[in-house]
């Protein structure tokens, strides 16, 4: 998935079977430009780990839940829609799951069910829907739900805040992070992150947690760098390609290139990362 694509054509994924919905949902989905990614059973995400480690709520690495997850959080798409009669997924854990990690937790997550189940609808709430409406009333006014519902950055808004000049706080952090001074180049950005007002503040928070990441996998810690490499998506993918005179398309491709020697290496053989992948930040 591109950058440009996920700028032009927002994403709903749709835990969703029935034939005559699956249909409705993608006729309105395609008209209001939204591109649509089927989930209609557990399987489709992947095989169950017999092998996998016993995991709390919230980012799981491991199985088919850890394989929903990395997929979502590396998707971060603008909404995601439950049908709760759907008996091939167990969206109570899945929910759960989705919303308690900070990597997925600002995807909104949006549920339709019978309207005479009122405790299927009421467990959908607790775990953590963003809305649960009724079949009749989602069917009824399915897209100004998706229109109301979806997380979609102001992309204009941002392009204009990128133009701005670059704080010095933060180049200073920049300059840490590009001499490999993961640990120290924190301080700064987090303090640059803290002045900023807006959504460009995520810039800072971005690649203030590109650099935790990066010190995870010094420190060995492959857990921890995964989780940083999961959650920085949702911070710099709505950046354009240029912001503040940073190359953020190299920084993401940069990310991503770590995130998967890292995943091809697994926990016992961080030991092995080539830290050679740690490239700079490139100021245009």
């Amino acid at each position: 998935m591109t950058q440009q694509t996920k700028r032009d054509t927002p994403l709903l994924v749709a835990f969703v079977a029935n034939l005559m919905f699956t249909t409705r949902i993608a006729n309105v989905a395609n008209h209001l430009g939204y591109r649509t990614e089927w989930i209609e059973r557990a399987g489709d995400v992947g095989d169950v780990d017999p092998n996998a480690p016993p995991e709390r709520p919230g980012e799981l690495l491991h199985g088919r839940e850890g394989q929903l997850f990395q997929k979502l959080a590396a998707w971060q798409p603008a909404l995601l829609l439950f049908d709760l009669t759907n008996e091939a997924i167990p969206w109570e854990p899945w929910i759960t799951m989705l919303r308690s990690s900070p990597a997925t937790r600002r995807i909104p997550v949006l549920c339709f069910g019978p309207h005479e189940d009122v405790e299927r609808m009421k467990r959908a709430k607790a775990v953590g829907a963003t809305a649960v409406l009724a079949r009749s009333q989602f069917t009824a006014n399915m897209g100004q739900l998706f229109q109301k519902y979806a997380r979609i950055p102001d992309y204009d808004a941002l392009d204009a805040a990128c133009q701005e000049p670059l704080p010095e706080l933060a180049r200073r952090g920049i300059e840490m992070f590009n001499q490999g001074e993961f640990y120290q180049c924190h301080d700064d950005l987090e303090e640059a992150w803290m002045a900023e007002q807006g959504r460009i503040r995520d810039l800072y928070r971005g690649i203030l947690q590109v650099g935790i990441a990066y010190y995870q996998i010094q420190r060995g810690n492959y857990r921890g760098a995964l989780k940083m490499l999961l959650r920085v998506r949702q911070w710099l993918d709505p950046l354009p390609a240029v912001c503040r005179g940073l190359n953020i398309d190299k920084l993401r491709q940069d990310a991503t290139a770590v995130q998967e020697a890292l995943t091809a290496l697994g926990p016992d053989r961080i030991d092995q990362f080539d830290q050679r992948l740690f490239h700079p930040i490139q100021f245009t």
